[in-house]
């Protein structure tokens, strides 16, 4: 199976004294690995019975790959009461069964082909958006589990929060889940999925009637904690601060005509220079840029020192290729064009248009900016308008640019820091991923949400000397 990652021992009994606890198991019932791999949850169940003296319940292990199931068969020889079955867990249905215990394989959209994409999406509900593999193990879990019983599965915690994992969601609000567990990052070495055990229990028996979740999380603290049954993200139930209530509008997406990362050319090494190197003949098709790691935390100016040369007009459109003049040159040459050929963007678009498809009208305008990852949320603005943030920055375009510094002050402020904590995906080593869908989520005070006045569009400026947003209008 594409996506296995051995699980260690010692979280296998961790989740196995879960499966059981509160009720031990009985011989006569069964227990279901759906990507059972070398047998490792199977060898767990039967530590824990033999650890109690008690007969093992009815074990079985699914496994597609050939090499698992072997290393399985051999690991689990002479062991009563286990089958080992050749399948892949998501082609058909298993059966019923008691309990449910594994690691599923995590396996983005990205790592699947056209045929296997539309296979899942005719027969599970979560192979939603950009869906992920043990998303739709989850799902077939729960339709194999019985009624009154229990289900502990490690993945990756972005279920949690993540659009395409809506459906998920909803089908867990069905039972009662009775803990998510956030365990070490270092669970599975080098390999950083923010791992999370969920236990889910028994069905629930009407809308509404869920006990509250138990919480446990990396730092060592829990607490008990009411979970959405109508899809939505999970997170603010989860943080420290949970999001206040606001009007249906109060939320940071109604006063932007924009909020969105910045462009991707797919070719930086091509069109990125340092600005004061910028030929003369070259100058009309060149923007200040600036990328995250330039968004320095210590300090509130945006400095751009490199420009981005852009094949569109001002409006956004790509300029055809005999419009290009001295740009066009550049790229043409065999070893620039040949670079420009490999990107996938070819495959739909002219050879020389970028990854996307810059948004000028709606970009060069005063906006606010931020890092797409960071250590704590930070904004800054441009209050001209002129830079073009690269794929690394999110940018915010506010209707009214008169509430540039009344918006960045209470973005930067306490209250908005401590949603985003609580509302933001963690990247790697703890880092806030922000993303355009949490921040137009963001709830507003009141006095940010008087009807706003539309900025007219600005014409599109080049870069000249280097380029500093200082804080100050020009």
């Amino acid at each position: 199976m594409k996506g296995f990652v051995p699980t260690p021992p010692a979280t296998v009994d961790l989740m196995v004294r879960k499966l059981f606890h509160g009720r031990a198991p009985r011989a006569e019932q069964t227990v279901l690995d759906p990507g059972c791999g070398a047998g490792a949850f199977l060898l767990g169940v039967l530590r824990w019975c033999a650890r109690r003296g008690l007969t093992p319940p009815r074990l079985v292990g699914v496994e597609s790959d050939p090499r698992h199931l072997a290393a399985a068969r051999a690991a689990l020889a002479g062991r009563q009461r286990v089958e080992l079955r050749a399948a892949d867990f998501l082609e058909r249905n298993p059966g019923s069964f008691d309990l449910v215990i594994g690691n599923p394989p995590y396996v983005s959209i990205t790592g699947l082909d056209e045929t296997e994409k539309a296979a899942y999406r005719s027969r599970f509900v979560t192979a939603h958006g950009r869906f992920d593999l043990y998303l739709l193990f989850f799902e077939q879990a729960l339709r194999a589990l019985k009624p009154d019983g229990r289900l502990v599965f490690i993945t990756p915690e972005k279920f949690l929060y993540v659009e395409s994992a809506a459906p998920l969601r909803r089908l867990l609000a069905g039972r009662q889940v009775e803990e998510l567990h956030q365990v070490a990052e270092t669970t599975f070495g080098p390999l950083v999925t923010y791992p999370l055990i969920t236990t889910v229990g028994r069905e629930r028996g009407s809308p509404g009637a869920a006990r509250p979740t138990r919480l446990r999380l990396r730092d060592g603290s829990h607490r008990r904690v009411s979970l959405p049954d109508d899809g939505r993200s999970w997170q603010s139930s989860l943080g420290r601060t949970p999001a206040p209530t606001c009007a249906a509008d109060g939320r940071l997406g109604a006063i932007c005509r924009r909020i969105s990362c910045g462009v991707a050319t797919g070719a930086d090494a091509v069109f990125l220079r340092p600005t004061a190197e910028v030929p003369a003949e070259l100058a009309r098709y060149a923007y200040p840029t600036i990328a995250g790691r330039e968004l320095a935390i210590a300090t509130d100016t945006v400095r751009s020192r490199h420009s981005l040369l852009l094949p569109y007009d001002e409006t956004g459109r790509l300029l055809p290729a005999a419009e290009l003049g001295a740009l066009g040159a550049t790229l043409v040459r065999p070893e620039v064009r040949a670079r420009l050929e490999r990107r996938t963007c070819v495959l739909r678009k002219p050879w020389y248009a970028f990854h996307e498809t810059p948004p000028l009208l709606e970009l060069l305008r005063p906006k606010i900016l931020c890092k797409d990852i960071a250590a704590e949320p930070r904004f800054w603005a441009d209050r001209s308008g002129r830079l073009v943030p690269r794929h690394s920055v999110y940018y915010l375009v506010p209707r009214d640019p008169e509430r540039i510094d009344a918006l960045l002050a209470y973005l930067n402020g306490p209250t908005a820091r401590r949603w985003l904590q609580g509302n933001c995906q963690r990247a790697a080593n703890g880092f806030l991923r922000l993303q355009s869908r949490v921040l137009r989520g963001l709830p507003l005070p009141a006095a940010l949400l008087e009807p706003a006045r539309e900025a007219p569009v600005r014409p599109a400026v080049r870069a000249g000397a280097a380029y500093a947003c200082t804080g100050e209008p020009r």
